[in-house]
């Protein structure tokens, strides 16, 4: 059960104290119906929330009833702006004598997962080089056309064939490595240009649906 003090009658201007969870409780609520998560700390309930998460229900219903502080910060690019999504699910949070990882964690790992994504971080191995996959934008552009080219203008025939196949399946496989960043909105931090360019190489490149 949640553990939260009384207001005094002699200071009603004074905010209530947030109520406070075991992990014993947090992780009841880990059904379709009823999910909590914490992040640094803090209990939040996501029941009716996960329908519109971004990322899908069933990515943030994974944790439910868990610690999600990790998952959080490496899922979300502007850590502020998430937040503020995040407010209205708050109810409540850690008591101070539980642990800040839930019990089915090794604190080890965790602790040594941070280090080295913050080693990352320091060594800008998570922000993206907005001209290499430009580059490589036109270079799937230009091999798509180079083979289609070939057809035109060598005609059908079996040497002419192979190399329009060794070309697009190069294009291809390429094309697939970069709608997949795209769909992953790992390229720009504004999410409506990865989405224009992830349908843009996965409907007209690829040629496949982008639901």
């Amino acid at each position: 059960m949640g553990k939260g003090g009384n207001q005094g009658e002699g200071a009603p201007d004074r905010e209530a104290p947030m109520p406070t969870f075991s992990w014993e409780e947090i992780q009841k609520h880990n059904l379709r119906t009823d999910k909590w998560l914490v992040i640094d700390r803090k209990v939040y309930n996501i029941t009716q929330w996960s329908s519109r998460h971004p990322g899908g229900h069933r990515v943030i219903g994974h944790y439910a009833g868990e610690d999600a502080t990790d998952a959080f910060q490496a899922f979300h690019r502007d850590l502020d702006f998430v937040r503020k999504f995040l407010k209205p699910l708050l109810i409540g949070e850690l008591a101070p004598e539980e642990p800040s990882q839930d019990r089915g964690k090794n604190s080890q790992i965790t602790e040594d997962f941070r280090a080295l994504r913050k080693t990352a971080e320091n060594m800008n191995l998570f922000k993206s080089n907005h001209l290499f996959f430009l580059l490589l934008l036109a270079h799937i552009i230009v091999m798509e056309s180079l083979a289609w080219f070939t057809v035109f203008y060598f005609g059908n025939g079996w040497i002419p064939t192979v190399i329009t196949a060794f070309v697009l399946a190069t294009s291809q496989a390429q094309a697939g490595w970069l709608q997949h960043d795209y769909g992953h909105l790992s390229v720009y931090k504004t999410s409506m240009w990865n989405h224009l360019v992830h349908k843009f190489v996965i409907g007209h490149l690829k040629s496949h649906s982008p639901r």
